[in-house]
């Protein structure tokens, strides 16, 4: 919040809001009511720029008076922020503004729409903080509390912030605001500039209303004993009337009542919230449309009534009728829709999904998201997505705490309220990727949200009443498991999703995301395109590199658009057909050249198999070794675990020198220099170990390493093989790159049958236990 005794003493100009029956003070947040075009303008025009402007009280308080001129207009008034707005359906606007500062008004300034004012600081002329002072504003407080609870109109939550508040001068305004004084009485003591003058003033007029308040409440006491039902009703109405008048309260503010209470009797609310509701309303009710609290209640019950409360639709789940919207939608994936149909199975016999949530994980375009949509589409509930991507704050989740101002509830309620219904399908993307600061854990509130023995009385900090999940559905995707808490894993069954050969995504190209984008940019009608198969393939090998399809739809939409391009400069060719020695043109250059398997053998190279999140792909480990004393230097920026597995391989190869034919003082005469291509791109996990140690190995004994091979693993000082995960990504990887052997883990093989055929046709996997055979089978021997 800037200042104006920043920078030089020149007066500034800002837009003008007038304010009838309330006046604006520094340190406080209020929400007014704009509806005069000449406020709109300058409400727009602060909030569009640097959401500065200046309220002002008029003289005089004419309904009737769009555009009040600058002689009714007090000089003292002050500067503020615009925090938010909200638009009516009447056209009015409701802000909510605080105060920074008491200003001067040098003059005031009309242009076509808005008024504005020159201005400059007219802050109090403090002195000195004497005990004189000290005591007045703790007589000020006492006796500011007697009056909120004498007080029929100010509700006792005004108290709330008094303890948070230290500065002299942000107490005085804040119990002038909540004075219910004469307006032009307050306007009176906020021009006052001397602070002792000031203080001693208002203090005076809150003595005196205590004792006016406390002589009401003796009337009252003996009116309303003499009263009977029926007067003490009439005589409460009529005051009502003449209080809503007097307030300036609008029919439509008295028929948001009405419409919260017709609501509140038609609702099927639970008992804590149909309390909740009950207190909300009769608070609001005794509120003014000018309080602070007004639209944070009014906004409150309109989030309450807006959730789904009703019984859930009635939802016939067909296994057959699943099954071909799953093929419809998908192809291959056959183990994971064999799982899904079992768990639609599960909820159509028992009744529910019995607490599973089901958590899609694999690389990025696999199509996890839109199996989602197609369960949805299966059970015909209604789809939500969220995306949990770097979702940081607890409250995110769980929602804001009402004390904090713009407070809503969190994503999962919002979800709720989209959804209309209380039984959809919510999906909840990248659930890996959430963070943890100093604002809270969100996993840890997704805990309540996925935990079948918890979600049917969720409380969401803004609700602050339990509200049931337990007839959703909820399904998680995920790139990777490693960043999921494992309490929150526990909740979940996983299925693994690990991406598609090429195969598949040909097949996928051809039945799926050429005739999308044929339908989406409208060809049908104009152009007879077609894609012969080779093209396709070839836009898989050398233009795109993933375990999903996305990328390979951007490719074909690109060459879809370069297609109508071509056709616009000449209509008369209406029929093209995408050939592979064509794509260049399409195109460009190729992206990817996967290493051919004709390579020639080399020393120190050997080909490794990484995982990624976007799937599987070749590690070239290089090794070179230099004169020098035993220093070893790993580039290519590597993670802290293939560092380790770069020591351990060094150590191994020093321990065995004699039997793999390394001079026993190698380490003494020489430097090794270890290095992994794409320098840029951060490299680790444990699975590099046996291809640096045989990297190490080929390039201390001079031995040739064999281009034909991959390999994938890592070991032990000792020389054990151990299991390494991302197999079949790793597969596909060799695959594409044209590899015909790969060496595996002898743990790993269980695996294998859970591996697609395509992927293992035409691949030799050779399972190792110890690095010895791994060297055996990778060096070649003069």
């Amino acid at each position: 919040m800037s200042s104006l005794r920043t920078g030089s003493n020149r007066s500034l100009e800002y837009p003008v809001i007038p304010l009838r029956n309330a006046l604006m003070v520094p340190y406080v947040i209020t929400p007014i009511l704009v509806g005069r075009p000449g406020s709109l303008d300058a409400l727009e025009q602060a909030y569009l720029g640097d959401k500065t402007v200046i309220c002002v009280t008029q003289k005089n308080n004419l309904q009737g008076e769009e555009d009040p001129p600058a002689k009714d207009m007090y000089r003292i008034g002050t500067i503020c922020s615009v925090l938010q707005i909200f638009r009516m359906p009447d056209g009015n606007v409701r802000a909510l503004i605080e105060g920074r500062e008491r200003i001067s008004i040098k003059r005031f300034k009309r242009t076509k729409t808005i008024m504005k004012a020159q201005i400059y600081p007219a802050g109090f002329i403090m002195g000195s903080i004497d005990h004189e002072l000290e005591a007045m504003v703790r007589s000020l407080k006492r006796s500011f509390q007697e009056y909120v609870h004498l007080s029929r109109t100010i509700p006792e939550e005004s108290l709330v912030p008094l303890d948070e508040i230290e500065k002299p001068e942000e107490f005085f305004y804040f119990v002038l605001t909540n004075l219910d004084i004469d307006l032009k009485t307050k306007q009176q003591i906020f021009e006052m500039d001397d602070f002792h003058t000031a203080i001693n003033e208002l203090y005076e007029l809150l003595i005196n209303e205590i004792e006016i308040l406390k002589l009401e409440k003796n009337i009252d006491i003996k009116v309303k004993g003499k009263l009977g039902k029926l007067q003490r009703e009439y005589y409460l109405h009529e005051q009502l009337k003449i209080i809503h008048k007097e307030l300036g309260i609008s029919e439509e503010e008295q028929e948001d009542l009405i419409r919260f209470r017709q609501l509140l009797e038609e609702t099927p609310l639970n008992d804590e919230a149909k309390k909740r509701a009950q207190e909300e309303i009769k608070r609001l009710s005794r509120l003014t449309p000018h309080a602070q609290e007004y639209s944070v209640v009014y906004h409150y019950l309109t989030w309450m009534f807006d959730l789904p409360w009703s019984k859930p639709a009635k939802t016939d789940i067909d296994i057959v009728k699943a099954r071909g919207i799953l093929d419809e939608d998908h192809y291959g994936l056959e183990k994971v829709k064999e799982r899904i149909l079992e768990h639609l199975a599960v909820i159509k016999l028992a009744g529910g999904s019995k607490g599973q949530i089901l958590c899609f994980v694999g690389p990025p375009g696999v199509g996890k998201t839109s199996l989602g949509k197609s369960i949805a589409r299966a059970l015909g509930r209604k789809f939500v997505r969220l995306s949990l991507g770097g979702v940081r704050d607890e409250a995110e989740i769980r929602g804001h705490r009402r004390t904090y101002i713009g407070a809503l509830p969190g994503v999962i309620i919002q979800s709720m309220k989209k959804a209309g219904t209380t039984n959809p399908l919510i999906m909840m993307d990248e659930v890996d990727k959430m963070s943890v600061d100093f604002r809270g854990d969100p996993s840890a509130a997704l805990l309540e949200v996925l935990d079948a023995e918890q979600n049917h009385e969720f409380r969401d900090h803004y609700l602050d009443f339990g509200y049931d999940l337990s007839k959703v559905l909820f399904i998680t995707t995920a790139n990777q498991l490693g960043p999921i808490p494992k309490p929150l894993i526990d909740r979940m069954e996983v299925i693994h999703i690990p991406g598609y050969t090429s195969i598949e995504k040909l097949h996928i190209a051809e039945e799926h995301l050429v005739p999308k984008q044929i339908e989406h940019h409208n060809l049908n009608e104009h152009i007879d395109l077609t894609f012969e198969a080779k093209a396709i393939e070839g836009i898989i090998e050398s233009y795109t590199r993933e375990a999903g399809v996305r990328d390979l739809e951007r490719k074909i939409s690109t060459v879809v658009r370069k297609v109508i391009r071509t056709y616009l400069e000449k209509p008369k060719k209406k029929k093209y057909t995408i050939k592979p020695t064509e794509l260049k043109n399409w195109l460009g250059v190729p992206h990817y050249l996967y290493p051919e398997i004709d390579r020639t053998p080399q020393v120190g190279i050997v080909t490794g198999l990484a995982w990624t999140a976007a799937g599987g792909e070749i590690l070239q480990v290089e090794v070179i070794k230099l004169p020098g004393e035993g220093k070893v230097t790993l580039t290519g920026k590597l993670g802290d675990v293939m560092k380790e597995s770069a020591q351990a391989a060094i150590s191994y190869a020093r321990l065995h020198a004699e039997e793999l034919g390394i001079d026993a003082d190698c380490h003494k005469k020489c430097d090794l220099h270890l290095h992994i291509p794409e320098g840029a791109i951060p490299k680790d996990g444990p699975s590099a170990g046996v291809t640096m140690t045989t990297a190490i190995v080929s390039a201390l004994s001079g031995l040739k390493v064999d281009c034909d091979v991959a390999m994938t693993g890592e070991i032990t000082l000792s020389g054990k093989v151990l299991p390494i995960g991302g197999l079949e990504e790793k597969l596909i990887a060799a695959k594409q790159a044209g590899i015909k052997r790969v060496i595996v883990p002898k743990k790993n093989e269980p695996r294998i049958s859970e591996i697609k055929k395509e992927v293992l046709k035409g691949l030799k996997i050779i399972f190792v236990e110890r690095i010895e055979e791994v060297l055996e089978i990778a060096l070649i021997k003069s």
